[in-house]
């Protein structure tokens, strides 16, 4: 059977351990990879996280004694057979994750009919389990399923295992939660910072587009004109040079004019695509926040701005909708400008008093260097910052 990813194709997939899993399903879409032993290996060797996966999986030596403890024999015998192959289902689960949704599916319930199966012959020892079932959920499932699913299986497990008097259940139990609860939060960081990172590949090759258009709009603009005014002043040059010199230098010194100002036209068009300018970042805070599901309230027209505040109200709207990615996990944003004032608010967890603000600080630098101030407003409704220019003091 031959699967492929279809469901974030654009997003490049990196574990660098189980914490920093990649995005469960995602696989790259230029190949192709069979559901087979020596491939499931390969993945999770690939997804880096295998090393990471053998401690915990070395905990299964606690039920595996408890079983030969209690009912040495046949019953022993299976049980310690069934654990070995869910240590190998946990194992691998981290290969497993990087294949689509009905693989980890069918992964998952496998790894779930273990545990049952096990019920029967190690009867209360199973709750001992539940750490790993715990971190299976957050590895295969969706993050919209797993979270459900795995408190309420984690917080059952407890009441369970605090009512038959199995104490250390319930620490395996909460143990479990918080695993879980961290390594699915860095799997999500992990796939927040790929769509970006996608989108912001995306957009700087729709940047690239359009100042292309940009420039060709310019240059057909300034050089139809500026050779147009040439060719006619060159073939009036022409009929006046016999009849009237004096004229036709004019005219002479009229198309050396006018050519040096296209060429001077043309390299400044030429190098404003090198430069940040705050309606490309507009365009680009608009991609990048749609793409991570975040609504976004932008400007549809611009005021009139010199070049340099164009740019930096760029790198303030650039600076603001990157941390607002990262950090805010806000649901909208509103981006307002006016000649001399930017501002970008959100409505997410605001900034946690004691957090570096490395990036604020460079730009707030920028900013003040530019003749402005820069305003940070935040609390738990969410965070605006603001960028003014102000006024020049007269004497």
């Amino acid at each position: 059977m031959t699967v492929m990813n279809t469901e974030h194709p654009t997003v490049e997939k990196r574990w660098s351990g189980m914490a920093q899993a990649a995005d469960p399903g995602a696989i790259d879409d230029a190949s192709s990879r069979r559901v087979t032993p020596r491939q499931i290996h390969r993945a999770a060797v690939e997804s880096g996280a295998l090393p990471f996966s053998l401690p915990p999986t070395a905990f299964l030596l606690l039920p595996i004694v408890f079983a030969w403890i209690q009912s040495p024999g046949i019953g022993a015998v299976m049980a310690t057979v069934l654990l070995l192959a869910y240590g190998l289902v946990f194992l691998y689960a981290s290969g497993i994750a990087l294949y689509p949704l009905q693989v980890r599916l069918s992964w998952f319930t496998l790894s779930t009919g273990l545990v049952f199966a096990l019920i029967p012959l190690i009867g209360e020892n199973v709750l001992f389990m539940v750490m790993f079932q715990a971190m299976t959920h957050v590895i295969l499932l969706p993050w919209r399923w797993a979270v459900p699913t795995m408190v309420a299986m984690c917080v059952g497990v407890a009441v369970l295992a605090a009512w038959l008097g199995v104490y250390f259940a319930v620490v395996l139990a909460v143990m479990g939660l918080a695993m879980s609860w961290g390594i699915g939060h860095g799997i999500q960081q992990e796939v927040l910072q790929g769509k970006l990172d996608a989108a912001e590949r995306r957009n700087a090759s729709l940047a690239v587009a359009a100042e292309r258009e940009r420039i060709g709009r310019d240059l057909h603009d300034i050089l139809g004109h500026s050779l147009t005014s040439a060719t006619v002043s060159a073939q009036l040059a022409q009929r006046l040079l016999d009849a009237d010199p004096a004229a036709a230098r004019e005219q002479l010194a009229h198309i050396e004019s006018t050519l040096r100002q296209s060429l001077a036209d043309v390299r400044a068009t030429a190098s404003g695509m090198q430069t940040v300018r705050a309606a490309t970042e507009i365009a680009s805070a608009r991609s990048v926040l749609a793409a991570v599901g975040i609504d976004a309230d932008v400007p549809t027209a611009m005021p009139a701005l010199d070049d340099e505040r164009a740019e930096l109200f760029g790198y303030v709207i650039r600076e603001a909708v990157t941390n607002i990615v990262r950090h805010a996990s806000a649901e909208h944003v509103r981006i307002t400008i006016a000649e001399d004032e930017v501002s970008i608010a959100d409505d997410g967890v605001g900034i946690a008093p004691g957090t570096a603000r490395t990036g604020l600080r460079g730009l707030e630098q920028r900013v003040v260097e530019a003749g402005g101030a820069l305003a940070v407003h935040t609390s738990e409704a969410g965070t605006a910052l603001t960028a003014r220019i102000l006024p020049e003091e007269t004497p």
